[in-house]
């Protein structure tokens, strides 16, 4: 299909694409259309690169790069993958040379002979992205190595024509965390999140079940992570520690935010004298080993299975899981975690697909009494709360989850001060939440609709607003506990250890202050005590002694600005999943919930409905 004065080099498989070497690039840029053509021809994704040979020197394509850019974008670092004929451009507005202006990259590939590889300086310094950049950019061989093992795995050929598909419950069946699922098609083996239950001390009851006999770590093909909560990503790198040298698929944030994530677990491990399941050098093999694609990509992961992500509105580059299976012949969806309504952070999760034949569903709030207040509501309630607080002169602290919760009330925070419904004082933000809110500010094409609008066409970035203030200190909290009226967002979001717990300490006992609650507080938990209404606590103090703390201050719970569904938006996603499954699989909530969600989604939606499990397998019918 190619002109032979093309001088291709070599066709090699780098992961889900295949990638084709040349000696002339224009030969194969000039004929219009030939590599969508060679796509479709081969079902493939393709992707050209340079043969080595004809590349200019690095200090000339800093050159071209400057001239070409000039105007359009701010430039800043720019690194060079040998092993993949690639430069790396950072810049400030990745948009403004997207694919809608790629005649701007397809120039630069004429002029330098390297491919662009565009990525955005992020607005708010992030250690977690600089260090995931660090692992590509030091590594470059050992990641194409890596593309070229996972290729090999990837396109083999496929010997079923029509596979008998199954399902093993490994975690989060009838139960909340360490969510993992395999699938296997006979050809292909595929693990659908692979998690931890934080909270538990068993080996049995904290990790998936990998002692079923149905899972075997050398056989799996590839590991897909829907998102990047701990109790769906947080052990992936043991997979790696024991052997597993395959692909890891993902969105993008997911990839940056999962290995923060990790990080920290390990951290409070070590800091708890725990046992630590993998080491950081296993986090890093999982980042050269994970291909990130975007929502509505298709790609090949295995022999006879294409893989599709789609948003599923829970948080940062959270995922719904579409596998296209035996060339069509079953399709099915996971959507693990996901919320089906719009916040300010992000759209509601998508729920229609191409084909589908069985979609896997969460039912966290499965029981008809699980609803939560709308988000009008709730938001008018915080401002209230907020706003009787200050004008007493207290403080309002706010424990949140690092990830979702935070950078969802830093908007409707932001927003309630733009608008003047509050009065602008400083919020001081602590924990991880400043490093989650560094990785969602570098990737705004995942954001809410109204917020990439604002992003993109009015160059307002509300994250970046004056109002929020990082902490970082020991002494800067003094100063915040003593200092005038605040609001303060700090981790962990149930007062489980963590910087929240240390200005819980300090506000408890003034009645002017607030601390309001926007998550759910665990049975024996610090937060638990306190939303139950305690009038006193124990707690240990900076200096690690243990001291009673009376509470004087006001108490408020908020659910209204949870990442899942309720009740209600998981019936809604039930009806309107276009196509209509033939069956339901409902996971990741307490037994009873699960339960009573499927015989409420047959009665209802006239399907199959079940709730298997953990240790069952479930041969999907075609």
């Amino acid at each position: 299909m190619v002109p032979a004065n093309a001088r291709i080099t070599s066709i090699e498989f780098e992961g889900s694409e295949v990638a084709i070497y040349s000696k002339d690039l224009d030969v194969l840029f000039d004929v219009d259309g030939l590599v969508s053509k060679i796509a479709r021809t081969i079902r493939k994704r393709v992707v050209i690169r340079s043969d080595p040979s004809i590349r200019l020197p690095e200090d000339e394509v800093r050159a071209i790069i400057a001239t070409e850019l000039e105007g359009k974008v701010e430039v800043g670092h720019i690194d060079f993958d040998e092993s993949l004929g690639e430069v790396i451009i950072h810049v400030d507005k990745p948009n403004k040379i997207s694919a809608r202006t790629s005649d701007t990259l397809k120039e630069l590939t004429r002029k330098t002979k390297w491919r662009p590889n565009i990525l955005r300086i992020p607005p708010l310094e992030s250690s977690i992205i600089r260090s995931v950049r660090n692992v590509f950019a030091t590594d470059t061989k050992a990641r194409k190595e890596a593309l070229r093992k996972i290729g090999t795995m990837v396109h083999r050929e496929s010997l079923l024509d029509r596979p008998i598909i199954r399902i093993t419950a490994l975690g989060g069946y009838l139960e909340v965390g360490r969510s993992s699922t395999l699938l296997q098609t006979g050809d292909s083996n595929i693990l659908i999140d692979c998690g931890v239950s934080v909270g538990s001390a068993k080996p049995s009851q904290m990790l998936p079940r990998f002692d079923l006999p149905e899972f075997e770590i050398s056989n799996l093909d590839a590991v897909v992570v829907s998102h990047a909560h701990l109790d769906h990503c947080g052990f992936v790198p043991f997979l790696i520690k024991y052997g597993y040298e395959g692909p890891i698929y993902t969105t993008a944030p997911t990839r940056d935010l999962m290995t923060m994530l990790q990080i920290d677990y390990l951290d409070i491990a070590e800091k708890e004298g725990k046992l630590k399941p993998y080491t950081k050098n296993d986090i890093r093999k999982t980042t050269l080993q994970t291909i990130t694609i975007g929502w509505g990509e298709v790609t090949d992961i295995a022999p006879g299975i294409k893989l599709t992500l789609h948003n599923a509105g829970h948080i940062l580059g959270s995922s719904i899981i579409h596998l296209h299976i035996g060339n069509g012949k079953y399709n099915i969806a996971f959507a693990h975690d996901f919320k089906f309504a719009n916040t300010r952070l992000l759209d509601r999760a998508v729920h229609k697909f191409p084909r589908l034949e069985t979609i896997i569903m969460e039912g966290t709030y499965g029981n008809p009494k699980d609803i939560t207040p709308s988000r009008q509501h709730s938001e008018k309630e915080l401002s209230q709360i907020i706003l009787k607080t200050i004008e007493a002169g207290g403080k309002v602290l706010m424990p949140v989850l690092a990830v979702g919760r935070a950078q969802e009330l830093q908007l409707v925070i932001e927003n309630l001060m733009r608008t003047k419904r509050i009065p602008e004082v400083p919020v001081y933000v602590e924990g991880m939440i400043k490093e989650a809110t560094a990785v969602t500010t570098n990737h705004p094409e995942f954001l809410s609709r109204q917020l990439r609008d604002l992003i993109f066409a009015k160059d307002v970035n509300p994250f970046l607003s004056a109002i929020f203030n990082p902490i970082s200190s020991q002494e800067e909290r003094e100063r915040v506990i003593f200092g005038d009226p605040c609001i303060i967002m700090a981790t962990s979001g149930m007062l489980v250890g963590g910087p929240s717990v240390h200005y819980f300490n300090g506000l408890a006992e003034d009645a002017k202050n607030s601390v309001i609650f926007v998550s759910y507080q665990g049975k024996g938990t610090l937060g638990r005590k306190v939303a139950e209404g305690a009038d006193n606590v124990t707690l240990k103090n900076s200096q690690g002694k243990t001291i009673a703390i009376s509470i004087n201050l006001s108490v408020h719970q908020l659910s209204g600005f949870t990442g899942h569904s309720d009740r209600r938006e998981l019936m809604e996603f039930a009806k309107r999943l276009y196509p209509r499954p033939k069956q339901y699989v409902i996971v990741h909530g307490e037994a009873s919930k699960c339960v009573t969600l499927a015989k409420s989604i047959s009665r209802n939606v006239k399907r199959e409905a079940i709730a298997p499990p953990i240790g069952s397998t479930t041969r999907l019918e075609y």
